[in-house]
């Protein structure tokens, strides 16, 4: 996806622009091509980006670190205001509220769709992976019988001298 430049956003009508999605996203590693819509809208000093789109992606799980494939659906929308950067030092520890939180761009400048959608499906991604519900993990051998029995042979020999030592 091309980046916009944000005063051509003024002269599409409504001043909207519709873009069709159904590709891959270069940083995003997808089984499926990204398929849906976003829509951006010059509102005069912000910018209302709303996108559906899903894909599907191989995780792993947490538990039992098996592969599994997950749906990635986003449904949302975000405002971001436009206004130049104002320049202030970062050099001391500032104390930010949460009314100033928020994404901005120059007007001048360019917005990134595919920049944003990736960054939307990255936050899809569940924060707890597990490739089922009833997902019992990895199994841990707890008899020691099958802990002996299942020793590796290259140790057999350290095994045999371990022997000979405690007779």
């Amino acid at each position: 996806m091309q980046r916009i430049y944000i005063t051509h956003l003024s002269n599409d009508p409504g001043k909207t622009r519709i873009i069709e999605v159904n590709d891959y996203l270069s940083d995003l590693d997808t089984l499926t091509p990204v398929k849906g819509r976003i829509q951006i809208q010059h509102r005069g000093n912000f910018l209302d980006v709303a996108a559906q789109a899903e894909t599907i992606t191989t995780l792993t799980c947490h538990r039992c670190l098996q592969n599994y494939n997950a749906r990635l659906q986003v449904d949302t929308s975000e405002f971001i205001w436009l206004q130049e950067p104002q320049p202030e030092a970062y050099a001391e520890e500032v104390e930010v509220g949460f009314d100033e939180l928020i994404e901005t761009l120059s007007p001048q400048g360019h917005f990134e769709p595919g920049k944003w959608l990736y960054e939307q499906l990255c936050l899809a991604i569940p924060q707890r992976q597990l490739c089922d519900k009833a997902c019992e993990g990895i199994v841990n051998p707890t008899a020691r019988d099958d802990a002996e029995t299942s020793t590796d042979q290259r140790w057999s020999a350290l095994s045999a001298l371990k022997q000979q030592l405690s007779d």
